[in-house]
């Protein structure tokens, strides 16, 4: 990135505010942040390792007046006394804004070369500085999973400034419900002010015949119409394993037999959701001639009338 005026890459004046060289930094990164360009990786990497030099080299009053002193194309100082502040001068320090280079060794030109002690380690973060931007993710549960808690492990690319992929294991706490997050805090994108925090959205894979109403588990319990009829006790899956359900006599449709505390459990405050069995009963598609008659017969000695 040769020759680029860190104002060009952030599309900010000279005269801008550190408000609106703020409001631009934040909304580049997070435009060119790799995980957000899965098509573009390694040029996504690139834009966003540009965006977060030139950030500071302007987000620092101190950096900015130092660059609008000499600016691009200026004199080439030669220094040879500036000091780190803590009594150890910068041996021999020349450096050139006429010809930028690459604007992500700046801040190392800058302030770090003669003094080795203190180039190994990251700047401490100041306070006011904007913190990075927070990273969402997505992971995919299985009911169960949900239900009992787990560990999960993900893999991010270039959060924290080095460009190295980043291995990140946490814990999915019991009871998690589809869409609510985890937040794992200074593991986002880096920043002057120190890392974001990584936002993990959760989602379920809920199985057939199961639906989710918040910490409710619902189920589609299947009966045939003598069943639903004469009553029965019935096997149905749970999310601990599998249970029966008594069906009373005379069951409809659309009956839900419900099991207290068998759906989703919040970690936190301990309650649970309920399991509700949704009775649906199945209809024959295809009659033997024999059963076509019997149901005609049971028709006439029943004797309803549900519309009436």
């Amino acid at each position: 990135m040769a020759n680029k005026d860190p104002y060009e890459i952030l599309g900010v004046a000279q005269g801008a505010t550190q408000d609106d060289i703020k409001k631009a930094y934040r909304r580049l990164a997070k435009q060119h942040h790799p995980d957000r360009n899965p098509n573009d990786r390694a040029g996504a990497e690139q834009r966003f390792k540009e965006v977060q030099a030139a950030y500071e080299v302007l987000g620092d009053p101190q950096r900015r007046t130092e660059y609008d002193r000499f600016g691009a194309g200026g004199p080439i100082p030669d220094i040879h006394t500036w000091t780190t502040g803590q009594g150890v001068p910068y041996e021999d320090v020349r450096f050139d804004f006429g010809s930028l280079g690459d604007l992500s060794s700046i801040f190392e030109q800058f302030f770090s070369r003669g003094a080795p002690a203190r180039s190994a380690r990251r700047r401490a973060p100041r306070r006011g500085e904007p913190r990075g931007e927070n990273i969402e993710h997505d992971v995919e549960l299985a009911l169960e999973e949900a239900a009992r808690g787990t560990e999960r492990e993900i893999v991010l690319t270039a959060t924290a400034g080095d460009g190295q992929p980043e291995r990140i294991r946490f814990k999915v706490p019991p009871g998690i419900t589809d869409g609510q997050r985890i937040r794992i805090r200074g593991k986002g994108q880096d920043g002057p002010g120190g890392r974001g925090d990584l936002m993990i959205r959760c989602h379920l894979r809920v199985p057939p015949h199961f639906r989710l109403e918040g910490r409710d588990v619902l189920y589609d319990l299947r009966l045939t119409f003598a069943e639903a009829a004469l009553g029965a006790q019935v096997e149905i899956p749970t999310l601990d394993g599998t249970t029966l359900v008594k069906v009373p006599p005379g069951t409809s449709s659309g009956t839900k037999l419900r099991l207290r505390e068998r759906g989703l459990r919040d970690s936190r405050t301990g309650e649970a959701g309920d399991l509700h069995a949704v009775v649906r009963i199945v209809v024959p598609k295809e009659l033997s001639p024999r059963a076509h008659q019997l149901v005609q017969e049971l028709d006439r000695e029943l004797n309803q009338h549900p519309r009436a």
